[in-house]
């Protein structure tokens, strides 16, 4: 299962013997530089073909892998600049994506591998070839940073070979995983990024230096609140049949102005109930569609600290919360008011989505009552109108929100508002994102053990007890569900150390089946072994990696739950169907009131005459997944 293939990360070493000389060698021989598009007078605007699109924010990181980044903007990048192995169709199913790839298939069962060809004309603006260190960069990031989105479907990755140059990528996996389709979107230019100033946490936080899809950065200007994307003079496949898209910032009022002058094609963002009223009134002229956004608004009640450690007092803060009201300021009347997330897993937008949660109560409905009786039975009093222990201390909870970043900030302030007034001390803080998903919520916990981790200070306040955040979605929900509810590789240690002290028996093992624990082992020996001893040498190598390796939150909640790891990793892994999984998934996680969905984003696409082409998109993907198409019409 998943805990075997977690901690050890072998085809790290062994993949960097070979990139050496085999990149190197690759065959596809990197074109001679060009001058970038940013040196070089823009064409004359009356020969440009040009759309404009209004957006409701430009600011911010675009990594599309980052909690901290997510945003319409970043979506919207990354379909435009970066490469990914299978893109998915207008329903929404994965297919490969052939500008990029010439194969991706299944090649083994046992053990369960994976075999990647990249076109051998693929490669970065900057003529370095799109190649099997982009996958490895990639993978080691998702496996070793926190903060990242998805992370589920990479921890089941054993190894990863170089072959025919760099060109093909095999991967291996401890276990069947039937998501795999989902892995490698979005690669990322590794040849730039793996040594960059500020590491992951800093990749791709202002621009992007290379680029492997049809468009390409010509400038970010925050300040005037503009993006200019021009076709990719280097792309080897079909070129963008418009010059040059253009993203101007603007709020809700500005949009509609923007389409009725016809100075911008189109409109998308995430607006309120009144100017999706405007821009309705623009008439036929202009269609509106709703676009559902890869992520759920979620009220995080971390099981960490003295106070939310106690599941009485989790219970009883979700039952003081007043839902509708959150969800109310956050959509403010827009498209996501109809994506009312009341399930764990699944998204408002699946075709499959169902409402979970148990009965009639909190947190579907506020119960004050029930709430107080929680807090009078794990040993709180209400005392002149605050909830004291017996040892006198006022029960205070920090709650956080990324940064200013909208609605999550407005959110944050309502519940502080809820909770203050039910006698609950309540300090809400606004860390950028970066800091919120890098290091204060690091702290991971197990249910049955207590505190695995102290919460991460944030300047200089104590950890976070809420968080008002992003829940990223995979187009696999089983993923979505181990990535957000999985113990990760910090529950996997102890596993992995009984693993090595039993290594003495991997080659029996190896002969006999292919699993995750044999194959691990076989791999870990390193090549310069002291005293010969195979169980030595994969000790040591496990030690040194344990030491070397950041310590990496299960996931932004610190959510650990042994009981339930489980029907997690039956569904990943496909030995369970998901819906028999999630029969025991959905309840097990609304009894430990550690999550309290609100909404599933969407923005309003609204579509001018003056363009053609520009649709909502596939499911979770949205409009610029086309733009390679996108044409000029006549008003």
């Amino acid at each position: 299962m998943r805990a075997n293939g977690g901690r050890a990360r072998p085809w790290r070493a062994v993949l960097a013997l070979v990139l050496a000389g085999g990149l190197a060698a690759c065959s596809n021989t990197p074109p001679p530089p060009v001058v970038s598009s940013s040196s070089q007078a823009p064409p004359p605007t009356e020969t440009a073909s040009q759309i404009v699109a209004t957006v409701d924010d430009i600011v911010g990181g675009y990594n599309p892998h980052a909690l901290a980044d997510a945003s319409t903007v970043t979506t919207a990048l990354s379909q435009l600049l970066l490469p990914s192995v299978f893109r998915p169709d207008a329903e929404g199913e994965p297919v490969l994506d052939d500008s990029l790839m010439t194969s991706a298939e299944v090649t083994s069962e046992e053990p369960f591998t994976v075999e990647y060809r990249i076109r051998p004309e693929a490669s970065w603006s900057d003529g370095a070839p799109i190649a099997v260190e982009d996958f490895l960069y990639l993978a080691e990031a998702m496996t070793s940073q926190p903060g990242v989105a998805n992370s589920a479907g990479y921890e089941l990755i054993e190894s990863i070979e170089p072959g025919e140059g760099g060109k093909l990528v095999r991967v291996t996996f401890s276990d069947p995983y039937p998501g795999w389709k989902t892995l490698f979107a979005n690669l990322l230019p590794a040849h730039v990024l793996k040594d960059a100033p500020g590491g992951w946490q800093q990749v791709l936080s202002e621009s992007f230096p290379a680029y492997g899809g049809p468009f390409a950065i010509k400038k970010i200007d925050t300040a005037r609140g503009e993006i200019v994307i021009e076709r990719n003079e280097r792309y080897w496949e079909k070129p963008a049949a418009v010059d040059r898209i253009v993203l101007q910032r603007s709020d809700g009022p500005g949009m509609v102005s923007a389409l009725r002058s016809g100075s911008a094609q189109f409109a998308l963002g995430g607006v309120n109930g009144d100017t999706r009223a405007l821009l309705a009134d623009l008439g036929d002229h202009v269609s509106l569609h709703s676009v559902a956004q890869p992520y759920v608004v979620d009220v995080v009640l971390r099981p960490v600290g003295p106070a939310l450690a106690d599941e009485k007092v989790r219970e009883a803060v979700s039952a003081l919360l007043d839902r509708n009201a959150l969800i109310d300021e956050g959509t403010q009347g827009g498209d996501s008011a109809s994506l009312r997330a009341s399930a764990q897993v699944l998204p408002p937008s699946s075709p499959d989505y169902k409402h979970t949660i148990p009965g009639a109560g909190p947190p579907l409905k506020r119960d004050t009552k029930r709430a107080h009786k929680l807090l009078a039975e794990a040993g709180y009093e209400r005392k002149a109108g605050s909830w004291v222990d017996e040892d006198g201390r006022t029960l205070s909870l920090v709650v956080a929100s990324p940064g200013q970043k909208q609605p999550y900030q407005r959110i944050t302030q309502a519940l502080t508002e809820q909770l203050i007034a039910h006698g609950i001390e309540v300090t809400p803080v606004h860390p950028p994102s970066k800091e919120l998903f890098g290091s204060a919520l690091a702290a991971p916990v197990d249910l049955d053990g207590g505190p695995a981790g102290e919460p991460v200070p944030t300047n200089g306040q104590v950890g976070i007890d809420i968080a008002v955040i992003p829940r990223a979605l995979s187009a696999d929900p089983a993923t979505t569900a181990a990535s957000w509810f999985g113990c990760g590789t910090e529950s996997e240690e102890d596993e992995d150390t009984e693993n090595t002290e039993n290594t003495e028996n991997t080659e029996e093992g190896s002969a006999g089946n292919g699993n995750a624990t044999s194959t691990a082992a076989s791999t870990t020996t390193p090549k310069d072994t002291t005293d010969g001893s195979e169980e030595t040498s994969t000790t040591d190598t496990a030690d040194a990696e344990s030491e070397s390796e950041p310590v990496v939150p299960a996931n932004p909640a610190g959510f650990c739950d042994p009981d339930l790891q489980p029907a997690l990793d039956a569904a990943l892994t496909g030995e369970t169907p998901l819906k028999q999984s999630l029969a025991k998934v959905e309840p097990t996680v609304w009894d430990a009131s550690v999550s309290v969905p609100l909404f599933q984003r969407a923005d309003t696409l609204a579509v001018g005459s003056g363009v053609s082409g520009v649709t909502p998109g596939p499911e979770l993907v949205g409009p610029f997944s086309t733009a390679v198409n996108w044409t000029r019409a006549p008003r």
